[in-house]
């Protein structure tokens, strides 16, 4: 039984080497990591700032009433064209009760006043015909009278326009709302029958309409302050719209802002440039649109693709690794100048003979391998 045993034991040890043995020699066996390489090429590198934005209209005029009421017509609709003059709504006055009692009340005053002067003044005027008064107190008397009548005209005019709006024949003038410049209804914010407040000292007064030219837009986008520093004023620009596909459309920085605004913990800094509009489209207000603004453009220089380049831990240098032999590599220092975030241009330390170096190889995963891992 000892003897069983002890052969059986000899037996495992004897299976157990055996498979030592093929794993090290299929392991060995494997064939070494092949690196692909590639060489450098001569591109067109672009160097470019995306601004995102909008399109506005160049200027945007609010509509607002000179008198407050209640809107009585809109004979407009938001998208027709005007011509400056043209009626857009009508207000009808509806006057404040207590401004309206004391019109009323200033212009009983008022006619107390010109009959207490014009009895006053009709006694003076018979003795001054008689020559009993003088004519400098007989001027005085007649200036008190001709006030009282002007105070009177004074108090019933304020009473109309508290009434209908005006004092006189422009009341219609008043209460119609009319377009003060030609353009694109772009907005009507308010319905018939809402309640409208003249612009004051106070308040801004309601916006009746919005109208614009939508033959003159701008874009208006914003920047990082990482990037501002490279524009200036005139420099071309690609406007791409969001809802006009595969179109361009050329435009000219006009305004850089002073200061910036801090955004998500990013300083931005609003620009603006001039768009050159197509007929043939349509470009509606508020529409989003990116600005590409070419900052360097370099043509047919040599250039390498980023995803090869390394970065020396210590200077943050750049390098790549140069075929010298089959399977061979040295380490090559470089300088590189512009780049577009795929190519950049490769200003000294290679030549357009040199193999550079795929860094991100990987060894193959072998079925035996994958079969070993599936049985564990």
């Amino acid at each position: 039984m000892k003897k069983i045993l002890k052969y059986l034991f000899i037996g495992v040890i004897i299976i157990g080497l055996f498979y030592v043995v093929v794993r090290v020699f299929k392991t060995n066996s494997k064939p070494a990591i092949t690196f692909e390489t590639m060489t450098l090429k001569k591109e067109t590198i672009i160097n470019k700032v995306v601004a995102t934005g909008k399109v506005v209209p160049e200027d945007e005029v609010n509509i607002k009433p000179q008198i407050s009421g209640i809107i009585e017509k809109i004979y407009l609709e938001e998208g027709a064209k005007v011509r400056a003059g043209d009626l857009i709504a009508r207000v009808k006055v509806v006057p404040n009760e207590q401004s309206l009692n004391t019109a009323r009340g200033r212009v009983r005053n008022a006619q107390i006043g010109l009959d207490n002067s014009k009895i006053e003044y009709d006694r003076n005027k018979t003795l001054f015909d008689r020559g009993v008064v003088s004519s400098q107190d007989f001027n005085a008397i007649k200036l008190t009278y001709d006030r009282a009548i002007q105070e009177l005209e004074n108090a019933k005019n304020d009473l109309k326009i508290i009434r209908e709006g005006s004092a006189g024949g422009s009341s219609i003038a008043n209460t119609n709302i009319r377009a003060t410049v030609s353009g694109t209804v772009l907005e009507i914010p308010v319905k018939e029958g809402d309640q409208v407040i003249q612009s004051n000292n106070f308040n801004d007064g309601t916006t009746i309409a919005t109208i614009a030219d939508l033959s003159k837009m701008i874009f208006e986008g914003k920047v990082d302050e990482a990037e501002v520093g490279k524009l200036h004023i005139d420099m071309p620009l690609k406007i791409s719209l969001g809802a006009i596909q595969d179109k361009e459309f050329d435009a000219k920085l006009r305004f850089v802002a002073p200061k910036g605004v801090e955004e998500q913990g990013a300083v931005q800094f609003k620009i603006e440039g001039d768009v050159n509009l197509d007929e043939a489209y349509f470009i509606r207000a508020g529409y989003s649109a990116n600005a590409s603004i070419v900052i360097e453009k370099k043509d047919s220089i040599l250039s390498i693709r980023e995803a090869l380049l390394m970065f020396d831990k210590k200077t943050e240098k750049p390098y790549v690794e140069v075929e010298v032999g089959e399977q061979k590599f040295e380490r090559r220092d470089i300088e590189i100048g512009i780049s577009d975030g795929i190519n950049a241009e490769i200003i000294s330390g290679l030549t357009e003979e040199d193999k550079i170096k795929v860094w991100n190889k990987l060894e193959p995963i072998e079925e035996d391998d994958e079969d070993d891992n599936d049985n564990n």
